[in-house]
């Protein structure tokens, strides 16, 4: 029996050196992994921001990752919702565009602000 070779092509966005609106970061990358469905966040925060929060949670850590599953809609790159089906954000980024976004719904009232511009945006296509 021989099956056929397929070729898949996957594209992964990088999107780094990105500010926050709240606190300052020595790296604050997200890649966006559109054939896996997953985004990664990698930071690294600055002393400061560091001190900020290890007063009020021991187990904030200086460096740290994080993985979410996303989703494409209407040219929209989504997590998936966190938090209750009355109280829920979600990140969103626009495809090609430098801003992130967090989305938040409370009791179906939608709310939408700018969280962070990242300064650079690469885009890899791989075939496999």
């Amino acid at each position: 029996m021989i099956l056929p070779f397929q070729n898949s092509n996957s594209e992964i966005i990088i999107m780094s050196a990105c500010d926050d609106k709240q606190d300052q970061f020595l790296k604050n990358e997200y890649i966006l992994n559109l054939n896996e469905l997953i985004m990664t966040r990698n930071y690294v925060y600055k002393e400061k921001t560091y001190q900020k929060y290890k007063i009020t949670d021991l187990s904030v850590k200086k460096s740290n990752s994080y993985v979410r599953n996303i989703y494409e809609e209407d040219g929209k790159i989504l997590t998936h919702k966190h938090g209750y089906p009355q109280f829920y954000t979600q990140i969103f980024f626009l495809k090609g565009k430098q801003e992130i976004f967090m989305k938040t719904v409370l009791n179906d009232e939608e709310g939408i602000s700018k969280i962070s511009t990242c300064k650079k945006i690469e885009k890899f296509k791989k075939e496999s």
